[in-house]
């Protein structure tokens, strides 16, 4: 491995991470368009409706706080990696069906009007990075993370 990953792997915690805690962040204040946003998708039973939009902006949080402090990163970017896979299979789904909503990825979403979708982008944005998760998962030495790594262990993966 090249002497620079542990600086690559950096920048894709602190991407990762920070695209996590902003999403989750920007759900928090707004309950209400956080339940409209999970009830638009059509997936989930009344029931789970509220208790997903409450809970995924607190996971959303605390996965990014541990991928920007460098704790548990393996974990965080595995965990990162499947709400990911999450997302994707939502707005896949709500594209297919041809529903027309806001993906609610950064507060708000909800029924849109026709043709105000963003699905190809928000697909495109959510597959890139599940790809910088897996690649965090499967080589996590970074620098500047609390969790850390000795020396000898970021040599050892140069």
């Amino acid at each position: 491995m090249r002497p620079t990953w542990p600086w690559v792997a950096t920048a894709a915690r602190l991407l990762l991470g920070g695209v996590l805690v902003v999403a989750g962040a920007l759900k928090v204040p707004d309950p209400a368009a956080a339940v409209r946003a999970v009830r638009a998708y059509r997936l989930l039973p009344e029931g789970l409706v509220g208790p997903v939009a409450f809970g995924l902006p607190v996971l959303e949080i605390a996965v990014g706080l541990a991928l920007l402090a460098g704790v548990f990163v393996r974990t965080a970017a595995l965990a990162a990696a499947a709400l990911m896979v999450v997302f994707l299979v939502g707005v896949g789904s709500a594209w297919a069906r041809g529903l027309q909503i806001d993906c609610g990825c950064f507060g708000g979403g909800g029924e849109v009007a026709a043709g105000r979708t963003a699905y190809p982008g928000e697909v495109a944005r959510d597959v890139g990075l599940l790809l910088v998760a897996l690649a965090l998962a499967r080589r996590p030495a970074s620098r500047l993370a609390l969790g850390g790594h000795s020396e000898e262990e970021l040599a050892h993966v140069r």
